[in-house]
């Protein structure tokens, strides 16, 4: 038996673009994706702390360094410029790997950058 963990957590990011014209997903800073183990492509889901939208989609690598997070696509239809988002990923791992597997949880500030 496999279960979904919390692999990994970016809490509070801040909306600074919403492109409703782009292929779907949602573009995070290099540095956030990094810091929250996250890698390209991999699958997330988005809470919207302003609106309680939950929505999944995948990641494209922003800028380093840039703050961005940007959703795309039909996604960019869910969240507004300013909006506080928490994006979540999860890991299948067995019973065993679960019990002693630490998430990574990253807190950025309002400029979407880590401290």
């Amino acid at each position: 038996m496999l279960l979904y963990i919390h692999k990994g957590k970016i809490h509070r990011a801040t909306i600074t673009e919403a492109n409703l014209n782009y292929v779907g997903s949602i573009t995070i800073d290099e540095d956030l994706m990094d810091a929250a183990n996250f890698i390209e492509g991999e699958k997330v889901q988005i809470v919207n702390n302003n609106n309680g939208e939950r929505i999944e989609t995948y990641v494209i690598k922003g800028e380093r360094g840039s703050g961005v997070v940007c959703l795309n696509g039909a996604a960019a239809r869910r969240a507004e410029v300013g909006d506080v988002v928490i994006i979540i990923c999860y890991a299948l791992m067995t019973p065993e790997e679960a019990k002693d597997f630490k998430p990574t949880v990253v807190f950025p500030n309002e400029h979407n950058k880590l401290d």
